[in-house]
């Protein structure tokens, strides 16, 4: 007897570029695109959860921002409502049901002339793909950094946005994987530790917690925020904006990577040195609870 199994139904993600819903794998974008050629764009990588666009306010002014310092000229139609709408749209495009989506929001400079622009036109995509975990929980694997000291970061205004000039963190994952890392911290051209490859650094010594001043050159980013903030209102702590030395690293109890897929993800080792994650227990916490309400 043959027996007719139905074939398994294949879930599939879509993309919107500029508005228009379509496959992953349609695969439309033109080689004429500025973000391929000059690394002329910027981005956004957002965490959905629950239909909930999560600090979404934060990132929607964050993109503002970081299209005016690229001079480019921002549409009418850039609204947050406008763009909200069109995450959602994405999502629920998808034959596909999850509680959690990443979500990133890739906008580029029109095609036209060389370094020299000649077009005021932008293009937009966004491209969804799922998580496993609506909201941010403390991962206990084991979280190793070192050091990449091939390349520095620059401490301008240009390192602080999220633009497609990434090669010094596409070097640094590289150089881990090779090594067995989970990730990098980088330096800047003083010396100072800046950030991880995928997130901020925060340093935290007894009562006293840090994070590396935009300044410094470290990315503007979102959680580092939010993080900011929360810690601000615990009569425990005290948090400030503060350069961090390579040799500060060992005498840190707690050594935390942020941003806004993992939310805290703390680093258990670096060289001979250990770290514990009781505080940011604690904070991951409060995060959840503002993600939640905010």
């Amino acid at each position: 007897m043959i027996i007719f199994t139905p074939p398994k139904k294949v879930a599939f993600f879509m993309m919107n570029y500029n508005g228009s819903i379509q496959p992953n794998e349609a695969n439309n974008l033109s080689i004429h695109n500025r973000g391929l050629h000059y690394g002329d764009a910027v981005f956004e990588t957002i965490k959905v959860s629950a239909g909930k666009i999560l600090f979404w306010e934060d990132h929607y002014f964050r993109l503002m921002a970081s299209m005016r310092i690229m001079r480019m000229e921002i549409p009418m139609s850039f609204t947050p409502e406008f763009l909200a709408s069109e995450i959602i749209k994405t999502i629920e495009a998808g034959d596909i049901q999850e509680k959690a989506y990443r979500v990133k929001l890739l906008v580029w400079r029109g095609w036209g002339g060389f370094y020299t622009p000649s077009s005021k036109t932008v293009e937009f995509i966004i491209d969804v793909a799922p998580l496993s975990q609506p909201f941010y929980i403390l991962s206990e694997i084991p979280y190793e950094v070192e050091l990449f000291k091939d390349h520095y970061v620059n401490s301008g205004l240009l390192s602080t946005l999220k633009t497609n000039n990434k090669a010094l963190h596409v070097l640094g994952s590289i150089y881990a994987e090779e090594n067995d890392y989970q990730n990098c911290l980088l330096l800047n051209e003083k010396k100072n530790v800046v950030e991880a490859l995928n997130g901020n650094l925060f340093w935290i010594q007894g009562y006293k917690i840090k994070t590396p001043p935009l300044s410094e050159g470290c990315l503007n980013g979102i959680i580092r925020k939010q993080l900011l903030g929360i810690i601000a209102l615990m009569p425990d702590y005290v948090v400030e904006e503060a350069p961090i030395s390579p040799f500060e690293l060992q005498k840190a109890d707690e050594l935390w990577v942020t941003n806004t897929i993992m939310g805290i993800q703390p680093i258990q080792k670096f060289r001979k040195k250990e770290y514990t994650n009781s505080i940011a227990k604690e904070v991951l916490a409060k995060l959840n609870v503002k993600a939640r309400l905010g």
